[in-house]
């Protein structure tokens, strides 16, 4: 569990971590980065209680980094990736456990259900959970089982991670696609089984919202430049609705100029036809039950679905283009990046 400034969080997650009922050891293996909130003392003080609670830093508060310091100093065959803004459900590990025998994978996955306390943070967690907010990736509410192209957090056979080469440490966001496409191209599988199930808080307010995601389309855009086509074609659907839109307002303002006029302002009014779909389709998706059942929470969703989609479509054209270079994810803490997906 790599964590970073999660005070509000952790104790909840190390409970569900260590409540799972497996007929087997377990060590809870905790990469602390430097946090401001108090969570190094919470979790010295969770450790202190009980002894299978191991803490390691990760002084470069980055993802890959402390989940391979994490894993370096673990003990069990097993990997189990936890988050501290997650719960697991209950049996989670067990039956990912038999899963993984079960179907001879290297790495088996659940689902996401992201979930929320306030109007914002539910209108968000509804986005997690539907195909019109993140694109219909199996683990955000995928009902079949079977292979998968990557596993939300993951529970891992130790000897195939080694064999890999463990996390890449040069990637701070997408990490695990990666890891799983290195898992798959040496012949491992990669499964998801939606029986399991994880409890996922995701970001409490607009700006920090924005900020996620951002940086995970940059880093997306790095992915494609060393990927190429081996990313799904779903991740290019926020870039591409970001350079409809640009071209819109730019035929708009043609358009009202006069600069543009007669047949070819008829033809290049096209443009405008993917927004104004966009535009429906997210009126329709806030106002109907995916929307909520209060009027606060309708209007946080007509907020939320165009931020998640813009802001990680900019960022995408920009890694795309310049690289994701250093980007972290901003949205916990200064310019640190976070332990979260």
């Amino acid at each position: 569990m790599p964590v970073l400034n999660e005070r509000d969080y952790l104790a909840r997650a190390v409970d569900t971590v260590l409540t799972q009922d497996v007929d087997a050891p377990i060590e809870l293996i905790i990469a602390l980065a430097p946090s401001s909130d108090g969570t190094t003392e919470l979790a010295t003080e969770l450790a202190a209680r009980d002894p299978r609670i191991v803490l390691v830093d990760n002084p470069a508060a980055d993802i890959p980094v402390g989940l391979n310091i994490a894993i370096r100093a673990s003990r069990y065959p097993t990997i189990v990736r936890v988050d501290a803004h997650s719960e697991l459900e209950p049996g989670y590990t067990r039956r990912a456990l038999h899963t993984l025998t079960r179907v001879g994978a290297a790495n088996v996955g659940g689902v996401m259900r992201a979930d929320g306390r306030t109007p914002f943070q539910r209108a968000v967690a509804r986005a997690y959970n539907s195909r019109i907010g993140l694109g219909g990736g199996a683990y955000h509410g995928g009902a079949d089982e079977g292979d998968a192209e990557s596993a939300y957090l993951g529970v891992m056979r130790r000897a195939v991670l080694e064999e890999v080469g463990l996390f890449d440490e040069s990637i701070r966001r997408g990490e695990d696609w990666e890891l799983n496409l290195r898992i798959r191209r040496a012949g491992y599988r990669v499964w998801f089984d939606p029986t399991l199930s994880v409890t996922y808080w995701p970001r409490e307010s607009w700006t920090r919202l924005a900020r996620q995601f951002f940086a995970t389309g940059r880093w997306r855009g790095e992915l494609v430049r060393r990927y190429g086509l081996v990313n799904s074609l779903r991740f290019f659907a926020p870039p591409a609705l970001v350079i409809d839109t640009v071209a819109a307002l730019v035929v708009a303002v043609l358009q009202l100029t006069g600069v543009l006029s007669g047949i070819p302002a008829l033809v290049a009014s096209l443009v405008h036809l993917p927004v104004l779909a966009y535009v429906a389709l997210v009126v329709v998706v806030a106002a109907g039950p995916g929307g909520g059942a209060g009027w606060r929470d309708k209007m946080w969703t007509l907020a939320v679905l165009p931020t998640m989609h813009f802001s990680w479509g900019t960022g995408f054209l920009i890694g795309l283009i310049r690289g994701a270079d250093d980007t972290v994810d901003t949205s916990r803490i200064g310019d640190r990046n976070t332990p979260l997906p």
